[in-house]
């Protein structure tokens, strides 16, 4: 496996940024997304949760403007700062951004804007993390129509249920596209999930909980095609698992990205000062 500068020698652990709506808040839920890249990377990065549940790519490049928002979300306190633990970011946003201009105006983005805050967002990203980190851009997923009625009929009631859909697959469709071309245009890898996730026939019922939020299985689809883009794209950010266990976690996993501490079984109880020296 080719070893890609900055990744090995490490003294702190490398940072993979999660940026986002609810669906990335919700990705350290049980069997999230989140979860299952930091299952992968336990003991080399830290997977950081910066998901914000109602935010559209609007709101998201308003808070990145403001001191606070600049160290939430990329960890640095100054506009010229960089922070060299990034080595990764996912930014999935446009599931609010596509919602119907008059039954949601609130969250409602016209597709130009959002485009322009997609690049304006990764242009910020780059600004403050090293020259070589790695940024993928995940378009909105499709809208089960069904499963958004009866989430309505759930929350509201059968008397205030309005039957109308302020988020569907044609606008969901159009802004997945839109973040594919923002995408091609900045030589970016994009994950499609408009188009991923329907290869499976019953993806509404299997992936998606309400008609837009994933269940543990969409959520687990998600991390999987992460992990695979990932390794297809950055062979030196792949961890391979352990053969004999299929565990993350220990001294027969193998990656670029080093881990921090040694592993338990190269620490010799006779000798611990050696097993630590390299650490110092």
């Amino acid at each position: 496996m080719e070893r890609e500068q900055g990744i090995r020698a490490q003294k702190q652990r490398r940072q993979i940024i999660l940026l986002g709506d609810s669906i990335t808040q919700l990705s350290f839920s049980q069997s999230g997304f989140g979860c299952h890249l930091s299952n992968i990377y336990q003991r080399r990065a830290d997977v950081l949760n910066r998901g914000y549940a109602g935010y559209n790519s609007r709101w998201i490049c308003h808070y990145l403007k403001t001191d606070a928002g600049i160290q939430d979300i990329l960890g640095v306190t100054k506009r010229n700062e960089i922070n060299n633990r990034i080595c990764l970011v996912t930014v999935f946003l446009g599931a609010n951004d596509a919602s119907d201009e008059k039954l949601n105006p609130r969250h409602h983005v016209p597709i130009n804007e959002y485009q322009s805050n997609l690049k304006y967002i990764v242009n910020t990203i780059k600004a403050h993390s090293p020259s070589n980190v790695r940024i993928i851009i995940i378009s909105p997923p499709p809208v089960h129509h069904e499963g958004r009625l009866n989430y309505q009929i759930t929350r509201y009631g059968v008397d205030k249920a309005t039957g109308e859909l302020e988020r569907n697959m044609t606008l969901s469709k159009k802004y997945a596209d839109a973040a594919t071309n923002v995408a091609q245009e900045l030589n970016l890898p994009i994950l499609n999930l408009w188009e991923e996730m329907q290869k499976n026939k019953n993806w509404g019922e299997e992936y998606l909980c309400d008609g837009l939020h994933f269940t543990p299985e969409g959520n687990k689809f998600v991390g999987e095609c992460l992990q695979k883009l990932i390794n297809r794209e950055w062979p030196g950010l792949k961890v391979v698992e352990c053969p004999h266990t299929g565990y993350w976690g220990n001294s027969s996993t193998v990656s670029d990205v080093d881990k921090l501490a040694p592993w338990h079984d190269e620490i010799d109880y006779k000798d611990i000062d050696a097993a630590f020296s390299s650490a110092k």
